[in-house]
Order: C-alpha cells, then sequence, then structure tokens
C-alpha cells in the first residue's frame, strides 16, 4: 500500500534529540534528560474471603520522580548552582520550580509535554577533570518531584 507524504508525516515517530528544557521562566540546553516516568506500588489486597474472590492488586503510592539532567557548563551561566545553594539556605523557603521538557517536531513546535511539578534539586555533580581528554565540561544535577504530567498537545 503506498503511503503519501502527509501519511508519513504523521504516524512516523518523533526523533528523540530535538527536545527543550524550561526551569522556572528560562528555557536551558540540556544534553541528557532521564528519569521522566511515573511509577507506582502495587498493593495485593486479599479479602477475608479471598479464597472465594480471590486477590485483588490495587495501586499503592506513587514512587517520587527521580530526575537527571546534564549540561556543558557555559560562563556566566550559574541558574543550576544558584538553586541549589539558595534552596538549601533556608530550607523552609519554597525552593520547588516546575521543568516543562518538551518532545518538538521538526518545526520546533511541541509535540509532547513532560511538566515537572515541584522539583527540587537534591545533587549536582562536577564535570571529571582531566588533562588528557578534549571534551565538553559537563555538569550533572539530580532532582525530585512529586507529580509528573505528561500533554499531548
Amino acid at each position: 500500500m503506498a503511503s503519501d507524504k502527509a501519511t508519513i508525516k504523521q504516524t512516523y515517530p518523533l526523533p528523540l534529540y530535538n527536545y527543550r528544557v524550561t526551569v522556572g521562566a528560562e528555557t536551558i540546553g540540556f544534553a541528557e534528560v532521564s528519569g521522566l516516568s511515573l511509577a507506582y506500588e502495587e498493593v495485593i489486597y486479599k479479602h477475608g474471603l479471598s479464597f472465594v474472590m480471590g486477590a485483588k492488586i490495587i495501586p499503592g503510592m506513587r514512587q517520587p520522580i527521580k530526575l537527571t539532567m546534564k549540561r556543558g557548563i557555559i560562563k556566566g551561566k550559574d541558574l543550576l548552582s544558584r538553586w541549589v545553594r539558595d534552596a538549601y539556605a533556608d530550607p523552609f523557603k519554597t525552593a520547588t520550580q516546575d521543568i516543562l521538557v518538551d518532545l518538538c517536531d521538526e518545526t520546533g513546535a511541541p509535540v509532547v509535554r513532560w511538566k515537572v511539578l515541584g522539583a527540587l534539586p537534591t545533587k549536582i555533580d562536577a564535570p571529571t577533570f582531566d588533562a588528557n581528554s578534549n571534551e565538553v565540561a559537563v555538569e550533572t544535577i539530580e532532582l525530585v518531584a512529586h507529580g509528573l504530567q505528561i500533554e499531548y498537545l
């Protein structure tokens, strides 16, 4: 069966590399984003007459979202380290931020959006320094969040 260009464009999977990350109100370029997953504990419920009715599996507590993002270090761009510093300087001040990860089409328009709600930084890693390497300096930030919403736009 022959397909036309429009049909192929509608049904072909989106490339993974075309995404945009927004932290708070600022769009930041990240080389890698991982951990966008929802997981729930399963609870096996047995009623008193389980030998008759059988056991039921019901959803339990949602696991926290653990997000890892990596980016190249840029002169004068200390948003992530400032966020970590401010979050733990005053623990009673709300230091959480919402993060948007948009998977975009070839025109740059978002097609799928992951909203990470209430993200709090838990760890920031400096790059590994090696005098024999010519790689880009990459910092890693780990976050924990309480909510994740997925929207198909």
